[in-house]
């Protein structure tokens, strides 16, 4: 089966974006007189077109909208939007120095190279090395949830939190005070049509980069949108025949990708509030999706033993293949780099050049060192610290994993070339981790926890509270 997969329908864009959409399935074409493609596994895979929708993405992610006026040439509106561009930047570094300071133009320099290096996929900032291992005076838990929570997503400015629940429920929390500001309950299974809002568990939040939409997903197979800053009802979103796992804003839009144990992917216009497509390829329910900058979305199929990286523009995907046990989540380092985590206890570093993994690390929770390599590697069954959580902070070489119910939280460093992944240090919890994320600046590393697993009831854990983990990270050069 080759890697690349192309989609042999042409339909066209303007087609595919129109109200009510259309369902495509992303067709795995079987060529077999061709075996020198199949050798080629480090083939570089990236398509052309990928440098025209990168100069777009940029554009949609600093704001430009089109003029309305006829008369402006095409030279003209690449002046325009460059300034603008450029006084976007200036502005935002004028306030961060004195107002009697004249901005170093090396500085709006640097800013312009590191947004083309973050849309090339190019960006990684080396910071793990940065951080110490936080005290218990850096750990702080909020209780507010009655049942597991199991989703947890920061605002971008890092001042509020959300985060979802098994109750139904989702509360908005100050981070600086520990508080809550808001809380939006949860209703009873059979009130669908009088209550506004979940009425069974919720497994995922998502947030869009601007702050204005705050999308959740559960069991009852809808999507809800919500006004972020006051907590309101927007809209909601139907279509999914199954469970809701993942949702994940496009960075720098308001298109939203939703994944569900219907083992389909499908794509919203949360500004026009319409549906948009349906990617179809997966063989078992998805249990995890995220998405940057550029229009296309990574999931993981469980017990399909795939990710696969849809590409919207070309209607072709990615699959890639290298655990040996159900893939949980998948989280993008950057745009051409991500990172997986499996129930074999192990966690894998990716590059989207190469259909398998560039390094893996067994027994990444539970790990007894003084087993020896080749126990080790002929380990093929599921084990009970299965990778249940994992995020990275985005463009940087820090990961943070969490296997299942072992007790902590491991942070890890990526190496140069993602050829290498080194255990840094861990943050010890009580209970199910079942989601983690950093928050935009990395200052902050934030858990969802519970007694029970947010899929089942397996194991429960007792003495656990149910709440959330907020681990304040210091950076060792400013102690």
């Amino acid at each position: 089966m080759p890697f690349f997969i192309k989609s042999g329908r042409g339909t066209s864009q303007g087609n595919r974006f129109a109200k009510g959409g259309s369902k495509r399935k992303f067709s795995q074409n079987k060529d077999p007189g061709s075996k020198k493609r199949l050798k080629r596994e480090d083939e570089e895979i990236e398509s052309d077109s990928d440098i025209g929708s990168d100069v777009e993405n940029n554009n949609r992610k600093i704001g430009y909208e089109s003029s309305s006026e006829d008369e402006e040439t095409a030279e003209e509106k690449k002046l325009r939007l460059a300034k603008q561009y450029l006084a976007q930047i200036e502005a935002e570094e004028a306030e961060k120095r004195d107002d009697d300071e004249e901005i170093n133009r090396d500085i709006v320099s640097h800013r312009l190279k590191q947004d083309i290096l973050e849309q090339a996929g190019r960006l990684q900032r080396q910071v793990a090395d940065n951080y110490q291992v936080p005290t218990v005076d850096d750990i702080t838990v909020l209780r507010g949830h009655q049942l597991s929570v199991t989703c947890v997503v920061i605002s971008p400015d890092s001042r509020y939190l959300f985060t979802g629940s098994k109750d139904c429920s989702i509360i908005k929390w100050d981070i600086q005070r520990r508080k809550k500001v808001a809380v939006i309950s949860g209703g009873r299974k059979g009130t669908e049509q009088s209550h506004v809002g979940h009425t069974d568990h919720i497994l995922c939040l998502a947030i869009s980069s601007d702050g204005k939409y705050l999308a959740s997903g559960g069991r009852n197979k809808l999507i809800h949108i919500w006004n972020p800053d006051d907590c309101t009802h927007i809209h909601y979103f139907p279509g999914h025949k199954d469970t809701i796992s993942s949702l994940a804003f496009r960075k720098g839009t308001h298109q939203l990708f939703s994944a569900s144990h219907d083992r389909s992917v499908k794509i919203w216009n949360v500004d026009d509030r319409t549906y948009i497509e349906t990617l179809f390829g997966h063989e078992d329910g998805i249990t995890c999706a995220d998405s940057l900058s550029r229009d296309r979305a990574i999931t993981c199929g469980g017990r399909d033993g795939s990710i696969r990286i849809w590409k919207v523009v070309e209607e072709s995907q990615l699959v890639f293949h290298g655990h040996r046990g159900s893939i949980d989540c998948v989280a993008l380092i950057n745009e051409s780099n991500f990172v997986s985590g499996a129930d074999d206890n192990s966690i894998a570093l990716w590059v989207v050049a190469k259909k398998k993994p560039l390094v893996t690390f067994h027994n990444a929770h539970g790990r007894d060192d003084k087993e020896d390599d080749e126990k080790i590697h002929s380990t093929v069954t599921s084990s009970e610290n299965w990778i249940t959580a994992l995020t990275s902070l985005q463009h940087t070489d820090l990961i943070a994993s969490a296997g299942s119910k072992d007790g902590c939280i491991r942070l890890w460093k990526a190496g140069e070339n993602m050829k290498s992944l080194t255990p840094l240090f861990t943050v010890p919890v009580k209970g199910f981790v079942n989601s983690l994320t950093f928050s935009k600046d990395g200052d902050m590393l934030v858990a969802g926890i519970g007694q029970e697993h947010k899929l089942g009831r397996w194991w429960r854990i007792k003495e656990a509270r149910n709440g959330v983990v907020i681990i304040r990270l210091r950076n060792k050069s400013s102690t």
